[in-house]
């Protein structure tokens, strides 16, 4: 027999002795869950839909639930008090990061995203708050977003004299990706007219959806040298191909600052982040190199373009799917925008209520991300009696939250009114509601993100009326979803615009 195959093969026992002897020293206190299988543990209760399968296994055992996923021991959060009790509570001690084959296949295992609380991830936070996210940044990015959302409504009105379908989300995609692309390099990514955003999205949406996919490697680490689902080969393509791109970008920058340099000529000050993520990189190049830059780059275009334009997607299809909440929608608009010439600016937003309020329903039904990026806890920590052992993975269902009729009435419809004379936001206070992530961890776009949304969607329900291609009845559209890191529609939301 081949000597590598008997390595693997002895590794393999290895892992699942040394997994069941940590399993059964815990099991006693671990949360309740159902029984594991040998080997393979509760891996067969995991469907292409885990957030929905994980919500009714929830159903049984509770909103604390352990599972055995192969090699791995999982801890289940998914209700408000647990939220509470996890990420504010314990939110230090379960502030590690569980991270899967596929984002070290992509090379992003030291991202913002992954890197555990410490002085490093700290000094990425504070760089894109400070030079990205702050209040001062996003007032003097206002007049860009405007810009690209009227480039937008361009497209559209083209589409409307043409009778032309619109792909929403695809358009979506676009103005997202330039909106970013403008503030990071000073210059758009793609066109409305061109292939080269439905690239970019494939690309950015199969990174997301590799990273979310449940890997067989992940459970049982022996395999991954077989790789047998093939996520890792294909992690590593795709990974590969948005470093190069922003590689490109980056270098293509230096090499004008080094010319501009050279001739004793100031280099024209673009005022972007990249100058100003290239400026520390020139200062210090140990502790913030090139290669940061490149994985803050990921970061922000994965995170900022498909969870915007995927929420912008579900809303405008929930809308259409509701034609009476459309309507209330542009009567609002309306009134609030005498004027039919006149856009909707950031300031608008506070006047608009009922718009605020789809956007919250939106993200309550169809969050972003099903799950916060998985969580580890950093040791072992009693919780309400039971124990989360040292390196379990903690995953909070937001998906099975947003669902769950102890928390919301009506759970599974879309009723935006369930949000208005309410105080329930979702900048981490309200525990029922943080499609946003909560504690050290949230999300530091949410601010653009609110921002983004509202005008998007807010412009496209007053400047145009939606029926769907071919004549397709409203009832019959499909509200099914993929699983992924996020959670798109199963089936691009297909709609023609027309002039009111």
């Amino acid at each position: 027999m081949d000597y590598s195959i008997l390595y693997l093969l002895f590794s393999f026992l290895v892992t699942l002795i040394y997994g069941s002897t940590i399993f059964n020293h815990h099991k006693s206190r671990l949360p309740p869950g159902p029984y594991p299988l040998p080997i393979i543990g509760n891996l067969l209760k995991l469907s292409d839909k885990p957030h929905r399968s994980l919500a009714t296994l929830s159903k049984r055992y509770g909103p604390l639930m352990s599972l055995k996923l192969g090699s791995i021991t999982t801890i289940v959060v998914s209700s408000p008090d647990m939220v509470k009790e996890f990420f504010q509570t314990h939110d230090q001690m379960f502030s590690g990061r569980s991270i899967p084959t596929s984002m070290h296949a992509m090379d992003q295992a030291d991202s913002i995203v992954l890197l555990p609380a410490g002085d490093e991830w700290r000094r990425l936070r504070r760089i894109t708050k400070e030079y990205l996210f702050s209040g001062q940044r996003l007032v003097r990015s206002e007049r860009l977003r405007g810009e690209k959302v009227q480039e937008l409504l361009d497209h559209i009105t083209q589409c409307c004299a043409n009778k032309k379908v619109v792909n929403v989300g695809e358009v979506a995609f676009t103005t997202s990706l330039n909106i970013l692309s403008n503030l990071l390099f000073s210059t758009d990514l793609s066109g409305y007219d061109t292939t080269s955003s439905q690239e970019y999205r494939d690309v950015v949406t199969r990174a997301t959806e590799v990273s979310g996919k449940p890997n067989l490697v992940d459970f049982f680490p022996p395999l991954k040298p077989l790789d047998p689902q093939g996520l890792v080969r294909e992690a590593t393509i795709v990974g590969n191909k948005l470093h190069t791109m922003f590689d490109k970008i980056i270098c293509l920058r230096l090499q004008t600052r080094v010319r501009s340099s050279s001739l004793d000529t100031v280099p024209l000050a673009k005022n972007d982040l990249l100058d100003a993520l290239l400026d520390i990189h020139l200062k210090d190049d140990s502790q913030f190199t090139k290669t940061n830059i490149n994985h803050l780059c990921f970061d922000l275009f994965v995170a900022g373009t498909d969870t915007t334009s995927t929420t912008l997607e579900w809303a405008m299809s929930e809308l259409i799917h509701n034609p009476k909440k459309m309507k209330t929608a542009r009567l609002e608009l309306a009134k609030l925008m005498q004027n039919e010439n006149t856009n909707i600016e950031e300031h608008d937003i506070s006047r608009l209520p009922y718009l605020q309020a789809i956007i919250k329903e939106t993200l309550r039904l169809h969050p972003p991300v099903p799950f916060f990026i998985p969580h580890q806890a950093l040791r072992d920590v009693e919780v309400q009696g039971f124990i989360v052992p040292k390196k379990a993975q903690i995953l909070c269902n937001l998906w099975a939250i947003g669902q769950d009729p102890n928390v919301w009435s009506d759970a599974e419809k879309f009723m935006p009114e369930r949000f208005l004379d309410v105080k329930i936001d979702y900048r981490g206070q309200d525990f029922e509601f943080t499609p946003f992530g909560i504690g050290r961890r949230m999300c530091p776009g949410l601010n653009i993100a609110h921002r983004m949304l509202h005008i998007m969607l807010g412009s496209l329900i007053l400047k145009f009326d939606w029926k769907l291609e071919g004549n397709m009845r409203v009832k019959d559209l499909d509200m099914s979803e993929k699983f992924g890191l996020t959670l798109p529609r199963n089936e691009p939301l297909l709609a023609i615009p027309i002039k009111p």
